[in-house]
């Protein structure tokens, strides 16, 4: 938010996006370019093979003989071509790249015993730092412009008063949605966990030792030769980091599973102190996490819901505001907190600007690309007032999974991507539903359009989700079926309630 001034009188306007896809860099453009140009020799063999597909298709048997008599009588000829087509081969098998599929993935519901709503959410606030009367003030206002409803959960140390902010609550917290959401991954997928070779845990404020991979190996006894790695401090984006550091992996490691599970811990990160831009994340995160299977074996293309596409990803930490913006530090002494800066949604907009800007030569229509791409290089060279077409993304995609960080942020991507009410429908009813579940939001809004039954085979999917340091990262699936809810999934039971009308 931000003060100005009318009469005297002092107005809070909300802080915008900027108006990012009007202001793109020539760089990141070329950025996207350079992607697509590095499988540029896969492109230039496809109307070769095609040429000699066409030309054997005209050999008579008389020719075929012919050739086949040419050969006999060089054997040297025959030998070495056929242990150039033998390496080339080999080559090719041992570096392709592989399909990333998507076997499932689960997302956990909170019990109704973990429910809490926004009478709740504001004893507990009262009754847990014995805010002032102007900082409950505050927070209620938050709370009712938040989107959040009351259905959203939170972990079992609030529920308690007085609260128990322990290392021992935020383990149990943590062993509550791990362990509930593989548990439902495993059945659904009859996926053994001893064969899973990869496991990557993302959780950024709660990092105990043993780590949370450690935890999650010892509870389903999996293999000693596991690539496990646990990732931290990442925010909000940091599940499609996880998700690339998996298909890397799978990439090296044939014939492989990979289990992907991120959460945020609540436990010990709820502030107590007064400051307004530390107080703001108390009243959006909420419980929850996601757990996903990934495998490259062909044989699971079959059974799977998705393939992985493009990860794109856009780091702004060189920025010293960027770095700052979202910035866990220590307010009062023995308050900790997560402060978020005024600059955000500027800084929010910046980072998507350079993430869609390169991943869109990667799957804009070649119309589109043109259509941008000249009026950009127009703009440079002539004439600075002119507009950059505005790339319709919406012929790149079917379904938008935005992360559901606020309110204000699916307003404004909403606004600025020139997005329906119903492509935003998925983001706008998660945070409804589960609040702000940090990396774990964009995974809730892909369960909700299965729910509805709008997942077609060969539909596009886009996430996108912001964090801390500061990051955007994007991931595109590819539906390889008309999906439909896993038995388990977060919304079956309230489905027929959704979408609900919102005070926007």
């Amino acid at each position: 938010m931000k003060n100005s001034s009318k009469n005297g009188v002092q107005v809070l306007q909300p802080r915008r996006l900027p108006d990012f896809l009007r202001s793109v860099k020539l760089k990141y453009v070329k950025l996207g370019y350079h992607y697509l140009v590095s499988h540029l020799l896969k492109l230039c063999l496809v109307p070769v093979m095609a040429a000699v597909i066409i030309k054997a298709s005209r050999l008579s048997l008389d020719d075929i003989h012919q050739m086949w008599l040419q050969l006999e009588y060089n054997l040297v000829r025959v030998v070495v071509f056929s242990a150039i087509f033998v390496f080339g081969s080999t080559v090719y098998v041992m570096t392709r790249k592989r399909f990333i599929y998507l076997v499932d993935y689960a997302c956990y519901l909170p019990p109704q015993h973990l429910k809490a709503d926004h009478r709740y959410f504001m004893e507990y606030a009262k009754e847990a730092a014995d805010f002032d009367e102007p900082t409950m003030e505050f927070l209620r206002k938050i709370m009712e412009r938040s989107g959040l409803g009351d259905e959203t959960g939170a972990p079992p140390s609030m529920h308690c008063f007085p609260p128990r902010p322990s290392m021992a609550a935020a383990r149990q917290e943590a062993e509550l949605v791990m362990f509930g959401a593989l548990d439902t991954l495993f059945a659904s997928t009859n996926v053994k966990p001893r064969d899973v070779g990869i496991l990557v845990v993302n959780c950024s404020l709660f990092n105990p030792t043993p780590s949370l991979t450690a935890m999650i190996i010892n509870k389903y006894k999996m293999r000693g030769n596991i690539k496990s790695f646990n990732l931290s401090g990442m925010g909000c984006s940091a599940g499609v980091i996880a998700i690339d550091l998996a298909k890397d992996m799978l990439q090296v490691h044939r014939n492989n599973y990979a289990v992907v599970f991120s959460t945020e811990n609540m436990t010990q990160n709820w502030y107590s102190g007064i400051e307004k831009s530390m107080l703001i994340s108390n009243c959006l995160f909420r419980l929850g996490g996601y757990a996903v299977l990934l495998s490259n074996k062909s044989i699971d293309r079959g059974r799977s819901k998705y393939k992985l596409i493009h990860v794109v990803r856009t780091h702004c930490g060189a920025n010293d505001k960027a770095f700052k913006c979202v910035y866990q530090e220590e307010y009062n002494v023995g308050k900790f907190g997560v402060s978020l800066s005024k600059d955000l949604m500027a800084i929010a907009g910046n980072a998507l600007k350079t993430n869609i800007t390169t991943l869109g030569p990667l799957v804009l229509p070649i119309s589109e690309q043109i259509l941008f791409f000249v009026t950009l290089i127009a703009k440079k060279l002539f004439n600075a007032k002119i507009k950059p077409y505005v790339p319709n993304f919406k012929l790149a995609f079917e379904h938008f999974c935005i992360h559901a960080g606020g309110r204000g942020v699916i307003d404004e991507l909403e606004k600025n991507m020139q997005l329906s009410p119903l492509l935003v429908e998925a983001s706008r009813m998660t945070l409804h539903r589960f609040g702000n579940t940090s990396s774990s939001s964009i995974w809730y809004e892909l369960a909700y359009m299965e729910a509805k039954g709008r997942m077609r085979k060969g539909d596009r999917i886009w996430q996108v989700a912001f964090g801390s340091g500061f990051k955007c990262n994007s991931a595109v699936w590819l539906a390889l079926k008309n999906v439909k809810p896993s038995c388990g999934n977060p919304w079956e039971d309230c489905i027929h309630k959704y979408p609900v009308k919102l005070n926007l």
